[in-house]
């Protein structure tokens, strides 16, 4: 599945929409692309910051490991996702500066 289209099926289920009279991947109303890089960007902060209280509460005594393990772990799930976004989006750029005028 090409990254368009992910990120498409990712608009299509998150509205609840197939497009227009069941165009090909087209949305109304959707999240718009910067939107979606945002809301990525946010989450991968956010998953972050979790992981830092959880090693700290963990630190003072007042956590326990396993939950260390969990937020670590979401917290290198959501750095990944954003680190594949980036390379997708610079090889599209890529791609695109290489085309033909």
């Amino acid at each position: 599945m090409s990254p368009m289209a992910a990120i498409k099926a990712y608009q299509a289920a998150a509205t609840g929409a197939a497009g227009p009279a069941g165009g090909p991947g087209a949305v109304q109303g959707g999240p718009g692309f910067a939107e979606l890089l945002d809301g990525v960007m946010t989450n991968a902060v956010n998953q972050s910051r979790q992981a830092e209280q959880q090693m700290s509460m963990a630190v003072q005594g007042r956590a326990e490991l396993i939950d260390v393990v969990t937020a670590v772990a979401s917290a290198e799930a959501s750095l990944e996702t954003v680190m594949a976004v980036r390379d997708q989006v610079i090889q599209a750029y890529q791609e695109i500066m290489r085309m033909p005028i």
